[in-house]
């Protein structure tokens, strides 16, 4: 009887548990961060990928339209505060704060000089913020402190402490998505995940690529549609067929270069081979293999 009891507890919990296990599982099934996520059992295929934009090529400059690129539209909404979620890496768990943000953005730092007075904050050049003011040195050096020589420095307005990098300097976007083959619909579709700013090697001061913060495109999806009046990808050969941002990423209005692709040492294509011209071609076969493998899934 003891048993029989025990038996028929076992099947009630099971029962009242069920719809919660089944609910789990269902919720399971969607990725949190696609725009209109594909459901697991839905996929075919699936393949994780990381893009590399330069804007500064003639088919991305619709995103990079002087006064209305889209890192100045993103730099604007970080220091607003409508975007705030910055993070640290594309495994979008790991998030800096603003401040940590603008200290990336540090173009030079200034030059801290002991020996001069406390009210001295940095130098650069001919350059000098001394009590919160900066001056320029009439002559080619700095020889001397601004309060104690007035005639050789005159007032430079509008001069910070630190020299920052401009929207235009961020020319290069990374962008990690998925390739999912939906086997219900019978298509390829690509769920953007996050976008990267980076900083080019030519533009920082030791010709070092500079990767500054992540961003969920899901956050950036809806910034993009919020604010129609900036928010503008520019259409070179007729601006009544100017886009959204959000619906030129779905159009695919961009050209990219494939950087890497999901391996398990997590290598970008650069570095599975020996130089950079055979990883520029590998780049453009493993697009290719993209491609060839959409074709292949339509047989099936």
């Amino acid at each position: 009887m003891a048993n029989v009891r025990k038996f028929v507890l076992v099947v009630l919990v099971v029962i009242i548990a069920a719809p919660a296990f089944a609910q789990l599982s269902e919720l399971d099934q969607y990725n949190p961060n696609s725009i209109e996520p594909i459901a697991r059992y839905e996929h075919l295929f699936k393949r994780r990928v990381w893009r590399t934009i330069d804007l500064k090529e003639k088919q991305n400059k619709g995103f990079f339209a002087r006064g209305g690129e889209i890192t100045l539209f993103m730099l604007n909404a970080i220091n607003s505060g409508e975007l705030s979620d910055i993070y640290v890496n594309d495994s979008l768990t790991t998030k800096m704060s603003k401040d940590e943000f603008l200290k990336r953005l540090v173009y030079q730092e200034g030059l801290e000089i002991e020996a001069w007075e406390a009210g001295i904050e940095y130098y650069e050049g001919d350059q000098v913020s001394y009590n919160g003011t900066v001056y320029s040195a009439i002559f080619d050096e700095v020889t001397s402190i601004p309060s104690e020589t007035p005639d050789d420095w005159e007032e430079t307005p509008g001069v910070g402490s630190a020299v920052l990098f401009l929207p235009r300097q961020i020319s290069k976007l990374r962008i990690m998505e998925d390739v999912i083959f939906d086997k219900r619909r019978s298509r390829l579709y690509h769920k953007i995940q996050s976008i990267q700013l980076l900083i080019p090697g030519s533009e920082t001061l030791d010709q070092v690529e500079l990767p500054l913060a992540v961003f969920k495109y899901k956050d950036l999806h809806k910034l993009f549609k919020e604010n129609p009046a900036t928010a503008i990808w520019i259409n070179r050969y007729n601006i009544a067929e100017n886009k959204n941002f959000a619906d030129a990423f779905q159009l695919r209005l961009f050209r990219a270069s494939l950087f890497k692709f999901n391996n398990p040492e997590d290598n970008p294509i650069i570095d599975m081979y020996k130089n950079r011209i055979e990883a520029v071609m590998a780049s453009e076969w493993w697009e290719m293999e993209l491609m060839e493998k959409e074709h292949n899934l339509w047989e099936f």
